[in-house]
């Protein structure tokens, strides 16, 4: 089953980093309900990268990844360089 990475972002700039087994935009959906507890509070929300995998496993891994990187230099150039990519959304 596909899995996808994807992030998003709310109009003060913080940014939340995810996995999910269903579609990106229908999980956005979720986010700016407030049915997801760790974002309920910052909405809305906007869908501004994704990642499509073969699976969790490997979606998980680089969640991990990405999220060691959070608040730092290297997850602030990974946004500029993925909102100039095909593979970022803006």
């Amino acid at each position: 089953m596909k899995a996808f990475l994807y992030i998003l972002e709310n109009t003060a700039k913080s940014h939340y980093v995810g996995i999910t087994e269903s579609e990106p935009e229908k999980r956005l959906i979720r986010h700016n309900k407030g049915d997801v507890f760790s974002t309920k509070y910052k909405r809305p929300w906007k869908l501004i990268y994704v990642e499509e995998f073969e699976n969790m496993k490997e979606a998980r891994l680089r969640e991990r990844q990405i999220k060691s990187w959070h608040g730092g230099n290297a997850f602030r150039k990974f946004l500029v360089k993925a909102a100039g990519s095909s593979n970022g959304r803006t």
